[in-house]
Order: C-alpha cells, then structure tokens, then sequence
C-alpha cells in the first residue's frame, strides 16, 4: 500500500502567505500608477536645486479718506474702544517704488487686516502682495502676522506664495512712512525677504 503524503501545514501557510503578499502588492503598484487616481507622488527633487534669497522693497498705500479709499471697514465692535478693536478692514493697497502715490505701481496688497488687540492699535494682516510688474507680473507673497502700528519696525511672516514666489517663505518688515492723522491715510515702507526656489 503506497503512502499518500499530503501537503503539511508549513507548506500551505507559505502559499497562502506568498498569494496574499504579492496581490497586496500588485493592488498597490496598481494604484500608484493610476492616473487620476487622489494620490499622485513623485519625487519632489530631482537634481538639486538652490534657493534664491529676493529682498523687494516697496511702499504700500493705506488709502482710507477721499472718494476712491483702498482700505474699506466691513464690520465693527458693538462696544466701541479706544483702540478700535473688533474692526476688520478689506484692503486693495496700492504697492509702489517711491512714497508718492504716483510712483510706479508694481503690484497690490490684497486682503484684510483686524484690530485684533483691546490695549493697543495691533493688526492682525492677512494679505496677498500681487505684483503686476517685470518678472515677477502674476505672482503673489502671502503675509500672514501681527502688526503693532505704532512700534518702529514691525515684522511679519511670509507664509508662502505662488507663481516665482511658489513655496516661499521669510519674513517682511514694516515702517510708517507717512501717517495723516486728518484723513487716517497711511504711506508704510515693506522689506520683504524671501526664500523660494
């Protein structure tokens, strides 16, 4: 009588392992190579490559009076105080080369900014420098920070950008130019840095 030797239980459990093994990988080799699939990697960096330090320096014009303000308040605190908090005020600031208002323009801050503080005059900024000019002509910075306005030298961080400015980041700094107490109009001095490839 001839002895039927049947598969062991070792010898089962290795195919079972190496049929599920290779079809969780062929599903995920599939879906990796799926076009239009939510997911799609590649590699990011593929020579390297050096980021360039910009400094831009321009002048932004806070036009709040006449018959054409930039600088337009949407709401306002039911309960007034002297600091102004609670206001939010939408921007579309002229940037320009010169203080003058009639200098060249090379783009605009768009945006808003908050009195966000009950003790003093601090902003909260949020706003997208566009520039409209050379080179640069459609790419945006994203400033995103507190802005004590009475302090001498305010900074802010960029948090990113779009366009030459695409994955930037640094830092830009503000100075009161020129402030009119009368009309509220305000001319502020901005040093950007930035770090983008």
């Amino acid at each position: 009588m001839a002895e039927h030797r049947g598969f062991s239980f070792s010898t089962v459990f290795f195919f079972f392992f190496f049929f599920f093994f290779f079809a969780v990988v062929s599903a995920i080799a599939s879906a990796a190579e799926e076009p239009y699939g939510f997911l799609q990697s590649e590699k990011l960096v593929k020579k390297p490559v050096r980021e360039k330090l910009s400094h831009l320096r321009f002048y932004w014009h806070d036009v709040v009076s006449g018959p054409d303000p930039t600088a337009v308040p949407v709401a306002q605190a039911t309960n007034a105080s002297a600091s102004g908090f609670g206001t939010v005020v939408i921007i579309d600031d002229p940037m320009t080369v010169g203080p003058e208002l009639s200098s060249r323009l090379v783009g605009r801050a768009q945006g808003f900014y908050a009195l966000a503080a009950k003790e003093e005059a601090a902003l909260l900024m949020a706003m997208n420098l566009a520039f409209v000019e050379g080179k640069y002509n459609g790419s945006t910075i994203a400033v995103l920070g507190r802005n004590a306005v009475f302090s001498g030298v305010r900074e802010m961080p960029v948090v990113g950008g779009s366009g030459l400015f695409r994955l930037a980041r640094g830092y830009a700094q503000a100075r009161t130019y020129s402030f009119d107490t009368r009309t509220g109009d305000a001319v502020v001095e901005y040093n950007v840095f930035v770090m983008h490839y």
